[in-house]
């Protein structure tokens, strides 16, 4: 119960933004009996921890996707994703984003299902410019909220919690069992149950224009 209170206290530090993501992760990872594992994604000049998938398969990744002192680069063109080689359950995904020319188009998938695709089976996290947090069943994935079975798009609870182009947006999901919930700038956005898939890759996505991502990693959650 001790552990479970810790993590709970710990992950509301980060989304009310009392507590900065550098000392969440040191208190973390440096707390003794069972701390929670923290998996860093982005590597300061590497990108070994993914792989690529572009819709045109003669377009070399390199092109699409870097990484330079922490931040990822993808200029949008062709669409395709950056996908983990490793897949994950139970976790909290910390994800930041900025526009740095014009507002556009991306987004988060989670629990991705292999094969590669354009698109995967996943549950896409919306952050097309305006609508972040909204979640899109992709590929024939379901969750409760999806009433209207001829749509795959469930709007954000919320308005917009996005930052102005140029600056700094954080997303934090949260994927636990069979829900998932979606935090934009410390505001919930999106709660998801009864979801058809409770595990699977993580992929961030190429579609539109440039997106930058920095610090972006996974937190197991407790049991």
């Amino acid at each position: 119960m001790k552990r479970l209170s810790k993590s709970l206290i710990l992950i509301s530090g980060i989304l009310l933004g009392l507590i900065p993501e550098s000392v969440a992760q040191q208190t973390d990872t440096n707390s003794s009996g069972g701390s929670a594992k923290i998996y860093n994604l982005i590597l300061p000049n590497s990108l070994r921890n993914w792989t690529f998938q572009l819709k045109d398969p003669s377009v070399d990744p390199a092109k699409v996707f870097s990484v330079k002192n922490g931040v990822v680069h993808i200029t949008g063109s062709p669409f395709g994703y950056m996908r983990t080689k490793r897949s994950f359950s139970d976790y909290m995904l910390h994800v930041e984003w900025r526009w740095p020319g014009e507002a556009s188009n991306s987004g988060v998938f989670i629990h991705v299902q292999l094969p590669d695709t354009i698109w995967p089976r996943c549950f896409e996290c919306q952050l097309q410019a305006g609508n972040a947090g909204d979640f899109i069943c992709a590929n024939g994935t379901d969750m409760n909220e999806r009433k209207d079975k001829t749509t795959r798009l469930i709007k954000k609870m919320a308005p917009s919690s996005e930052k102005p182009v140029g600056e700094w947006n954080t997303m934090q999901v949260a994927c636990k069992g069979n829900t998932i919930e979606v935090w934009v700038n410390g505001v919930l956005q999106n709660k998801a149950t009864g979801i058809s898939e409770q595990s699977g890759h993580i992929c961030l996505q190429s579609e539109g224009k440039d997106i930058e991502f920095r610090n972006v990693y996974v937190t197991d959650l407790p049991e």
